[in-house]
């Protein structure tokens, strides 16, 4: 997420140390000396790029042709609709015969009470408890009749993820010390403004789109609510804390960026950067906290609230002289999971899946599931050099009583690209011949800045999955954040946003541009188009760019970005019902670029237009449209001041409705 000098709580991963020192690009052997590279010049800019890609992705085309049957019954993938300009207009731009109109912003009451929204910020954290979180980010639309078997389209459960922060807007004056303490009630309000927001929603007979007040759906998990621990991490002594003695528990989830719905109707939130919010003041860290960054500080001071009650004080998690049970030394172990969220059960439990790993979750993909035949899904660790991850369920899905337990058991997977435009999944089990002989030659040596000494068991694995996916030889990438799957051939894409620290010694195929500022989208067929196979083949699906920036595959230019195109730092990433794909941008909005936007793109020609583009100083990220394809909602992230209300003094991030004029299908 690159700089916009508007919030200064905003998480800039330039400002962020590189955690991942493992040196694994020399170490896989990634980078090759007959890997093609083609430096392009355009104009002034000298943008400078690397073509690759000696053979193309098989099965990346598609002998069908644009009439293919899809589940809203419209088939093309094909953008039938004129590029909207860049802009820097403090508003939302979408084409000619659209329009937009912003909704749920942040503070809008949803339940309990409804207290109503202040534009003052003299709202309690009682009333933000209740009210819609800050920062919107990724999000889900499941239809009302989706347990029924239903698809509805005029009425349903927004599922909404609250990533972080502004303390300034959040708060009347910003926030404050009183004798070097936080006084408690704001904490509070912080803490509440995170976490999810479900909200029941409902299209009138005009197409008029509005919350259904007083519904036992609507609902907010907050970093504060009660959770439960699943997976192979349930119960592990390094999970334990006064909270929870028998680390079955924990309370909370904490900047949730991208989600997954999953094949049987739950949501899950993703625990990206939660890494900020604890503080460590001893003398040492366990390698824990080292692989992600955890410092003697934390970002909001909430552990020094001045009520000194253990919902506040667990975010110091400096060892005490007792035992682990009797402070927080752990707390910061129950953070960095994909959590599952029931939204038809307002009555359940939020449940941490730890067996998909512990790291900065983007977000997670799954991918179309079968009668009898594992799960299967994908997750991006969202920071430079860190890698991505694949889980397959050890139990088979069946639709009749499948359920959150399928991801309890499995086995976690680390990517590796091959600089041939193969790769391999590489496991991450101490069962597994291969991974545990690599366990044991690393032991005694440093990796990065730790001191190897082993894998308790597999638990200890997964809580330290960076580490594991280091020592397998994973392949460090350019901040792999949210994929998407291609309805239509099974491919999977993940955004790669940015790396300006990536040196010219440190490139490889997959990761081809020193310096990277832009970034690039990359995609693969799993081997069979089996989303379970332990191979892939890949390749570059664009590289963004100024104007001219080429894509390059077999000398070929496949992509030339002009005034309709040009993108930089793609982050949120979805494929809609009928197999078009959308990017999502968090970057600079200097020129070219200016504000952050959204792009459709065809997957067959990789054909790219730019659809809609934020206010100032925005992120666009999170998008999801009703089954019918004829309603998109889109979430703004940390607008500048008065959006989306002129008359508001503060910004409040919210979701924008776009539709079509005449009703029809959403970039057809």
């Amino acid at each position: 997420m690159a700089k916009h000098h508007l919030d200064p709580q905003y998480l800039d991963p330039n400002y962020e140390p590189v955690v991942n020192r493992s040196g694994n690009t020399p170490f896989g052997d990634i980078l090759a000396a007959r890997m093609q590279r083609r430096t392009i010049m355009k104009g002034s800019v000298g943008a400078a790029l690397a073509g690759l890609m000696g053979a193309g992705l098989a099965g990346c085309g598609s002998d069908d042709d644009d009439d293919r049957a899809s589940s809203s019954g419209v088939a093309s993938t094909e953008l039938g609709f004129k590029a909207v300009p860049v802009s820097t207009e403090n508003r939302v731009v979408v084409p000619e015969g659209y329009s937009a109109v912003a909704f749920l912003p942040w503070g809008t009451p949803i339940t309990g009470a409804y207290p109503e929204y202040r534009p003052d910020g003299t709202n309690s954290g009682e009333d933000q408890e209740q009210q819609v979180g800050m920062h919107h980010d990724g999000m889900h639309f499941f239809p009302i009749d989706l347990k029924a078997g239903g698809n509805s389209s005029s009425e349903g459960l927004l599922v909404v993820n609250h990533e972080y922060i502004n303390q300034n807007a959040l708060h009347a004056t910003g926030p404050s010390y009183v004798n070097g303490l936080r006084p408690a009630d704001e904490v509070r309000k912080e803490i509440a403004a995170h976490g999810v927001s479900v909200v029941h929603i409902k299209r009138d007979s005009a197409g008029v789109w509005d919350l259904v007040h007083g519904s036992p759906f609507n609902r907010r998990i907050t970093g504060n609510t009660e959770m439960d621990i699943r997976g192979p991490l349930r119960g592990y002594h390094k999970l334990v804390t006064k909270f929870s003695p028998d680390a079955t528990e924990t309370r909370g989830t904490l900047n949730n960026c991208s989600m997954g719905p999953t094949p049987w109707g739950t949501y899950l939130a993703a625990e990206e950067n939660w890494h900020g919010y604890f503080a460590n003041k001893g003398a040492s860290q366990p390698r824990e906290q080292v692989r992600h960054g955890v410092g003697s500080e934390s970002r909001y001071d909430w552990e020094l609230a001045d009520s000194g009650a253990d919902a506040y004080v667990r975010f110091d998690i400096t060892p005490g002289s007792g035992s682990a049970a009797d402070d927080y030394r752990n707390e910061a172990n129950t953070y960095g999971f994909m959590v599952e969220i029931d939204p038809f059960n307002p009555q359940s439990k939020p449940q941490k899946r730890t067996a998909l790993g512990r790291f900065g979750h983007e977000g997670v993909i799954f991918a179309p599931v079968r009668e009898g035949e594992p799960v299967v899904c994908y997750s991006g660790d969202d920071s430079r050099f860190e890698y991505i991850y694949k889980f397959v369920s050890s139990q088979p899905y069946y639709a009749a009583t499948a359920g959150g337990y399928l991801l309890d058991e499995g086995t976690l997977y680390v990517a590796r690209f091959n600089d041939d435009g193969s790769g391999d999944w590489l496991p991450l089990d101490l069962e597994d011949p291969g991974f545990a002989a690599k366990v044991q030659a690393a032991m005694g040596t440093t990796v990065g800045d730790i001191v190897f000494e082993g894998f308790e068991n597999q638990a200890d694995v997964l809580l330290n999955t960076r580490l594991a996916a280091d020592i397998a030889g994973a392949t460090p990438m350019d901040r792999p954040e949210w994929g998407a799957i291609d309805p239509n051939t099974g491919e999977v894409y993940f955004t790669l946003t940015n790396n300006s620290q990536r040196t010219e010694d440190q490139v490889n195929a997959a990761n081809p541009v020193a310096n990277n500022q832009t970034g690039h989208i990359i995609r693969w067929q799993e081997a069979g188009n089996d989303h379970a196979a332990s191979g892939f083949q890949w390749d570059i699906f664009v590289f963004a760019g100024t104007q001219g920036t080429e894509t390059v595959v077999d000398g070929e230019a496949v992509v030339t970005l002009d005034d309709d195109n040009i993108f930089n730092s793609p982050d949120g990433l979805w494929f809609d019902y009928n197999g078009r794909l959308w990017i999502q941008t968090d970057g600079s909005d200097d020129a070219p670029y200016q504000n952050n936007m959204m792009l459709a793109a065809n997957p067959e020609t990789r054909e790219i237009k730019r659809f809609f583009v934020g206010p100032t100083g925005c992120e666009v990220t999170g998008v999801v449209s009703t089954p019918d394809v004829r309603t998109l909602f889109v979430n703004i992230q940390h607008p500048a001041g008065n959006w989306p209300d002129a008359s508001d003094p503060r910004p409040r991030d919210a979701t924008v409705i776009v539709t079509r004029d005449d009703g029809g299908i959403i970039g057809a």
